[in-house]
């Protein structure tokens, strides 16, 4: 059983450690969302950025469903004007997320292009103004995830500038990714890796908004990593390491939820994914776009090699059925007998 909604809103309230997998385009989709929750069932997950366009005018069960075994789990939307956001934010809530999050980070090109993520961290009014906008149309928690700063910007006065806006704003939290965003001459994999990071200048910003929820998020390599960090912030965000080692997810309970949660067995884990892969199938789904989420699971094991070989041949084909994960799971060798 996971966090209730309930329960999430009274962590952020109540000032108790947080634990979130970051919103990452192209991975953190409804599949991969899935095999997380089963992995960490106390931590908070977040959606791929969704421009409000796209929940105003797509297809808004293809674009914003989700399982209910995912909660909680938080909505991001990309975009700057206040109003499609105070909209699409209403949608996202009244489908069941249990926090809208407003995207100030994202520096790709097609997000410039648009005038928001990052871009936003040279206007923090306007950032202001969507999130109270945001706030305004639902009674769910709105949160902002954003940089440090932008190209020249000095980071002090560029994020206390923009939390200053978010507070005002009614804003339940502040998730800060670490590092400068350069919107000329990096690209986004490049923005993630080479600007360097400031942990103290996240550290500072909480030592003056002492009593608002402020997130680290940036550079964090793993679940204990980023338990180190829970003295000096309200929560911890990690992206790549928890989709690279998602194994290691099955430390959040212990040591940030601090619960005597018994984490999920490999077995336990895979039959729980055939049945909720079997089900996407049945929808008319592919195997292939869960399996592909799963191929970094038993990294380091006895047989990863073999398991992430056939899901990336077996699990691609046409017509793929969950036997193919049977036998993949099935060259793994159990973690009893590699540790004898």
């Amino acid at each position: 059983m996971t966090a209730t909604t309930r329960d999430r809103i009274s962590l952020y309230q109540a000032g108790m450690p947080v634990f979130a997998v970051a919103p990452m385009i192209d991975w953190t989709d409804r599949h991969c969302r899935m095999l997380h929750r089963l992995l960490a069932p106390d931590a908070l997950l977040y959606t791929e950025m969704v421009v409000a366009d796209a929940v105003l005018h797509g297809d808004q069960d293809r674009i914003l469903g989700f399982h209910p075994a995912e909660h909680p789990v938080a909505l991001q939307l990309g975009g700057s004007d206040p109003q499609k956001l105070a909209r699409a934010a209403a949608i996202g809530a009244e489908m069941g997320y249990d926090e809208i999050n407003l995207n100030v980070g994202c520096p790709s090109d097609r997000v410039q292009s648009g005038a928001f993520g990052a871009c936003l961290m040279r206007e923090p009014r306007l950032v202001g103004a969507c999130l109270r906008a945001m706030r305004d149309a639902v009674d769910v928690p709105v949160t902002v995830k954003c940089r440090i700063g932008v190209d020249e910007q000095d980071p002090g006065p560029a994020l206390d500038a923009l939390a200053d806006e978010a507070v005002e704003a009614g804003a339940t939290a502040i998730w800060v990714h670490a590092r400068k965003a350069w919107l000329q001459g990096l690209s986004p994999k490049e923005n993630r890796e080479i600007p360097p990071l400031d942990y103290d200048r996240v550290y500072a910003l909480k030592r003056r908004l002492p009593n608002v929820f402020v997130g680290l998020n940036g550079g964090l390599t793993s679940v204990a990593a980023g338990a180190a960090q829970l003295d000096r912030v309200d929560g911890v965000m990690l992206g790549r390491a928890a989709y690279g080692q998602p194994d290691d997810l099955r430390n959040v309970s212990p040591l940030i939820a601090r619960t005597d949660r018994r984490p999920i067995g490999d077995a336990e884990l895979i039959e729980a994914m055939m049945a909720y892969a079997d089900s996407h199938i049945q929808r008319g789904g592919r195997l292939g776009q869960v399996t592909r989420h799963m191929t970094s699971l038993f990294t380091g094991r006895p047989g990863a090699r073999r398991w992430r070989q056939i899901l990336s041949e077996e699990g691609a084909r046409p017509g793929a059925d969950v036997q193919v994960l049977a036998r993949a799971f099935a060259e793994v060798q159990p973690i009893e007998t590699v540790a004898a």
